[in-house]
This record gives C-alpha cells, structure tokens and sequence, in this order.
C-alpha cells in the first residue's frame, strides 16, 4: 500500500509532520484540562512559521463545532495565498468513540485526515490517553484542491462534538 510520503515533496513532509506535532499536544492538553475543546487549526506560512488559529463566528458563547470549522476552513481559502499548509482539530465521534480528527492540507496538494481516540484515564483527573492513530487520504477544504466548498463534512460515522467549556481565542 502506498503512502502519501511516497509522492510528497520534502517540505510538504516536514510541514505536515510540524502542524501534527504542534496540534496533538495542544488537543490533548485541551482535553485533559476542559473535557472537550472547539475545533482550532494551524497553519504553516510562506515563510516557514508556525501558528496555531481559531476562529469566533460570533454566534454566541457555545457555537456548533460545525459552524466553527466553516469558519477555519473559509479563513485558510482567505489567507491560503500567505500560507502554504494548514491543520484543521476537531473533537469528533468515530464509531462511537471519542476521538481527535486532525485534517491535513498543504498547498502542494498532499490532503491527509489522520483519527486519533482518547479515552480518560480518571473522571477525577480529566487526564487523557490517546490510542493509535490511524489515517488516510482526503479532499482538501482550504481551496488548494477541488474541495472548495467549505462544507464541514465528516466521513464515515464521524459525528462532530458541540459543546464545549472553553472558548479559544483568535489570533
């Protein structure tokens, strides 16, 4: 089975490794410490920085995870000419599991969703566990590839969590 590194370039590798590795920690922090978080994102720009994003659609204190992905995706097409890769989170339901979704689009075309479940460890402690991630190809969302509708679609039996304690704020 092939892989996407097998056609990626190496800075798509290495930027889509960096968005993976600045968004995990972030979610299971989130997590562990509220016990669910809104959908945030990040970004790599054209010259190579890191940064994490969020976004208040300004429809209250508690908006639909859907609403707020809308709002990362329609953001990442708007800046997507500074910025050459982005990682979009969302605390998700897979299979009844609770799991992280991280999507994973960069300006080269490679667009990869990777699953990540978690469980809690303690009621007490809010401490989470992540299990194995899994991971495959997708469409991008940020208007690089052909998926420029900005539908917050979920596939499979993905179900977005909507509610949360906490608010990130933009940047």
């Amino acid at each position: 089975m092939a892989s996407w590194r097998d056609t990626a370039s190496d800075q798509t590798q290495a930027d889509l490794d960096a968005l993976l590795n600045a968004v995990l920690p972030f979610a299971e922090q989130t997590l562990s410490r509220y016990g669910e978080m809104y959908p945030f994102g990040a970004a790599v720009s054209s010259d190579g920085q890191l940064e994490m994003l969020a976004s208040d659609p300004g429809i209250g204190e508690r908006p639909n995870s859907e609403v707020v992905l809308r709002a990362l995706y329609d953001g990442a097409r708007a800046s997507s000419r500074t910025r050459r890769a982005f990682a979009f989170v969302a605390d998700v339901r897979v299979n009844a599991a609770d799991t992280v979704r991280v999507e994973l689009e960069h300006q080269e075309g490679a667009a990869i969703v990777v699953l990540v479940p978690y469980s809690s460890r303690s009621r007490l402690k809010k401490k989470i566990t992540f299990g194995q991630i899994s991971g495959g190809m997708d469409n991008p969302t940020s208007g690089y590839g052909t998926n420029s509708s900005g539908s917050a679609s979920f596939h499979g039996r993905v179900e977005p969590i909507v509610t949360a304690t906490t608010r990130l704020a933009a940047k």
